[in-house]
């Protein structure tokens, strides 16, 4: 079904993301998502209420609500779409562009908690170890692979690494991450010597003049995110592992392999550049099963 969005809602709704983004620095991602939630709320209202965004009611949000329940539409996606929508309107009771805050009194659906899909630390070394490194993008990819692992960086943060953003003699990396926090995580030694290893042998075999960005295509540029996990899967099939996958899951495997090996969560807060702790937390739950296993099988009257 087409989203039907006048010119004026949607340059209205460009102006609240251009708001965001100066204002929070959301990521494209989010600001793609949020521009999504809103024509999605726009098309329903045209085709339900014969409305537009800025004469809703409550009412008209909670019916909202209840039809995407209706539709079978997740609690997750639905959530999201109300922080959208509550973001908006406060942006436009600013501008004067409605009277009043329609999601003022609309509470957040309640989230289950995720447990976040992790690989052992065995499936990791063979993920690692699957790249023939005598390719030069395969050599890449390794490097690649051993970042994001040591570093438990996000997808897009390593896509996006530059030659500036990375310290060879302090083997750290410097990240600018969601909100343009500013984060220093170190490499470590396996990470750093796979990453000076791409850099001597094969950045300049891939593309000649590869700019400052670390990790480069054959034309030239960053890879994207959507390469980058097409990479991830087939060195997962190379390596026969059948676990669940997702672009995060060696950031998942990093955080929680750490809480298994004792790391403070504090720190692991900051490695992770988590505003809140409570993000944080989540990994605990994946560390205690981890625990609650080691127990039953290794102690004698578990």
């Amino acid at each position: 079904m087409a989203t039907v969005v006048s010119a004026e809602i949607d340059e209205i709704i460009s102006g609240f993301l251009d708001r965001l983004w100066l204002k929070q620095g959301v990521s494209k991602n989010t600001s793609a998502a949020y521009q999504n939630d809103l024509r999605s709320f726009q098309d329903y209202l045209t085709r339900q209420k014969s409305s537009d965004l800025l004469a809703v009611t409550a009412g008209d949000l909670e019916d909202y609500l209840l039809w995407r329940r209706q539709q079978g539409l997740s609690p997750r996606s639905t959530a999201r779409a109300l922080s959208a929508l509550k973001k908006f309107y406060q942006y436009a009771r600013t501008e004067n562009l409605c009277a009043s805050d329609p999601t003022a009194r609309l509470l957040r659906p309640k989230q289950p908690q995720a447990i976040p899909h992790s690989l052992s630390e065995s499936e990791v070394n063979a993920l690692l170890e699957a790249p023939d490194t005598e390719d030069p993008i395969h050599l890449r990819d390794r490097a690649m692979l051993e970042v994001l692992y040591a570093t438990g960086l996000r997808v897009t943060e390593l896509v996006h690494l530059t030659m500036s953003q990375v310290s060879l003699q302090q083997e750290l990396v410097r990240v600018v991450g969601k909100g343009n926090k500013e984060r220093l995580v170190p490499l470590g030694e396996e990470a750093m010597d796979w990453l000076q290893r791409y850099l001597r042998e094969a950045r300049r075999a891939i593309h000649q003049q590869p700019g400052d960005w670390v990790f480069v295509t054959r034309r030239g540029g960053p890879l994207t995110r959507q390469a980058f996990w097409h990479r991830i899967k087939f060195y997962a099939g190379q390596a026969d592992i059948r676990s669940h996958l997702s672009p995060h899951t060696l950031r998942h495997a990093f955080a929680t392999h750490l809480l298994n090996h004792g790391a403070d969560l504090r720190v692991l807060q900051m490695l992770l550049g988590h505003s809140d702790l409570s993000t944080t937390q989540i990994y605990t739950h994946v560390a205690r099963e981890r625990l609650q296993q080691l127990h039953a099988t290794h102690h004698p009257r578990a």
